[in-house]
């Protein structure tokens, strides 16, 4: 049976006295897909990440993992089941990159015992695949913005999980580590078969790597399906509020869109 994430009436507002952030969200995540999320500042985008991985709770509505609620998942049970790269990268550590990508190992480790074969091949390979091997000595706290994301990156993809959720991994990255994270991303999506969520600010980077797209609007989903249903110059123009033009990206074949007033 494939996994799933399934989302239903979620409702969420900081203070019960204060307006929905998120309203009405339902959906229906599949394994094997690459999902993004996109959508304006203030969308809800990461408020909808947020409660996917427990990190704040709804005011109703539900989110549950393989038909199990994701709230009643021991804390171990979870990390095995999604890894995590959050936007925020300012993680104030002495611990080197090394010390920092093998904590995805954590979950799968018994207490007090030391790191496995399988976990240093797991975590060496991790940081290839993110270009961060070369930082594996130098210290967590000393990194640039690119280089702790892809460090963070490198650690959720050690967690080994079946799926991977990212806030906007690109956001602090030069234009080559942007592709290259997104182009390993594709690659744990094919050829791991680890099902990825994403949220974006680049239209482009979206209709270029995800296969589905979500589409937020003022706290709601807008609209949701396959990318080149949702990414139509309709939606764009009425979720963002500016004309777009769609050209072909004569290198890739894939739709690229430039935005007008």
């Amino acid at each position: 049976m494939k996994s799933t994430i399934n989302i239903s009436e979620l409702y969420w507002r900081p203070h019960p006295k204060e307006p929905f952030i998120l309203k009405d969200i339902n959906c229906v995540l599949e394994q094997g897909n690459f999902y993004g999320i996109i959508g304006p500042n203030g969308s809800g985008k990461t408020t909808l990440v947020k409660n996917i991985l427990r990190l704040i709770k709804a005011d109703h509505g539900s989110i549950e993992l393989n038909a199990i609620n994701v709230h009643d998942y021991k804390r171990k049970d979870f990390a095995k089941s999604i890894g995590w790269v959050p936007q925020n990268t300012s993680l104030d550590s002495s611990f080197s990159v090394y010390d920092i990508v093998m904590m995805g190992r954590v979950p799968y480790q018994k207490r007090f015992a030391d790191v496995s074969k399988e976990d240093d091949s797991i975590v060496l390979e991790a940081m290839k695949l993110t270009d961060c091997y070369s930082l594996r000595e130098k210290e967590f706290s000393l990194l640039s913005g690119g280089e702790a994301q892809r460090v963070l990156a490198a650690r959720a993809i050690a967690q080994d999980t079946s799926w991977l959720i990212l806030d906007e991994p690109t956001s602090s990255l030069d234009v080559k580590h942007q592709i290259e994270l997104m182009n390993s991303m594709v690659t744990l999506n094919q050829e791991k078969k680890r099902t990825i969520l994403t949220v974006l600010h680049d239209i482009n980077l979206a209709s270029s790597y995800c296969s589905h797209i979500i589409m937020m609007k003022d706290g709601e989903i807008y609209s949701q399906g396959e990318t080149e249903d949702v990414l139509t110059k309709e939606n764009l123009r009425k979720v963002y509020k500016i004309h777009f033009d769609i050209l072909i990206n004569p290198h890739t074949g894939k739709k690229y869109y430039v935005p007008y007033t």
